[in-house]
């Protein structure tokens, strides 16, 4: 089924040339409407090739940050998604920084009912990091949610 020219009003990098961002880039970050916003359901995005810096001695990072989200009115564009979460290659924060920042980012663009971020990083002198960050939208049922599936993500 193709989209319509409707649907990717808005949408730049679609179809296009890509052109890689070289330092953290949250306005590379793209979204279009939700047709189904009547349904609560998940999406999920596994990203097996993050990098990023540590910000204390330079050497690179690796994870697999997964994003799962539950749509309201707006939906990420994944190859904007990909573009954004190539731009941390040069940005030096830490592991806990990264998966907050990218939560609150994809907040800022989508006001999802619910999202949740988790970063699992390649060990790095004999520890392995796995920061989980997750929101659900305040005053709704989605804010429970986050609160229970924070205490016991672990046991996915």
């Amino acid at each position: 089924m193709s989209r319509s020219s409707e649907e990717l009003h808005g949408l730049s990098l679609l179809g296009g040339h890509t052109q890689y961002q070289s330092q953290y880039a949250p306005e590379v970050l793209e979204a279009f409407d939700n047709k189904h916003p009547d349904n609560d359901y998940f999406v999920k995005f596994v990203c097996p090739e993050f990098t990023s810096l540590c910000p204390m001695t330079g050497q690179p990072d690796f994870a697999t940050i997964v994003i799962r989200y539950i749509p309201d009115i707006k939906m990420v564009e994944s190859k904007s998604l990909k573009l954004y979460l190539f731009s941390f290659r040069n940005h030096g924060d830490f592991h806990e920084d990264c998966v907050n920042i990218i939560m609150k980012d994809l907040i800022a663009l989508m006001q999802p009912r619910y999202i949740e971020v988790h970063g699992i990083f390649t060990p790095r002198g004999g520890i392995a990091i796995h920061p989980f960050a997750n929101w659900g939208r305040p005053g709704t049922p989605f804010e429970q949610t986050a609160r229970e599936r924070l205490l016991r993500h672990d046991m996915d």
